[in-house]
């Protein structure tokens, strides 16, 4: 019947005051705010159907799933290409996932080409993966950096000769 808990206790009688902080008087705010820094929801990727076209190049910071056609340079965060499309141009991505047909220089951190997947061009990577069954026509070459504009090392020259005297 009696408890020392509050569970039972009544609260406020309605239309009793709480008591608010006075404008003039400092509000304690959290130490952290959780609301804020809840990471945001990521956008879906955009998709290019199998019915569409493209002449031109794209550019975007997120995700590009190309169905159709691209006659042009692509450059994404993650790409993934589908097996009906074929892409005719460079492709510059953090991640690039191959399941159908390009023709061109593929550059990415990460690249993977599926069984189903057809490159002809040359591939520049940090990590690349090839499934048995896919065609890959060009060279492959590793890089630390494959996103950056500069072309691929090159060799160092040899030291010029010391002069006669």
């Amino acid at each position: 019947m009696f408890s020392k808990s509050r569970i039972n206790e009544p609260g406020p009688k309605a239309g009793a005051e709480t008591e608010q902080p006075k404008a003039s008087e400092p509000v304690a705010k959290p130490a952290f705010d959780y609301a804020s820094s809840t990471p945001k929801p990521k956008p879906p990727a955009s998709v290019l159907s199998s019915d569409l076209t493209i002449t031109g190049n794209l550019k975007t910071t997120g995700d590009i799933q190309v169905e159709g056609t691209v006659e042009g340079d692509i450059r994404a965060h993650l790409l993934t290409i589908g097996e009906s499309a074929t892409i005719k141009g460079e492709i510059v991505a953090d991640d690039v996932v191959v399941n159908g047909r390009v023709i061109g220089r593929v550059r990415g951190l990460k690249v993977r080409l599926t069984s189903t997947a057809r490159v002809e061009g040359d591939i520049i990577h940090k990590t690349i993966a090839i499934e048995s069954g896919a065609h890959f026509e060009g060279s492959v070459q590793r890089q630390e950096d494959p996103l950056s504009l500069g072309n691929p090392v090159a060799p160092k020259a040899a030291p010029a000769p010391a002069p006669a005297k």
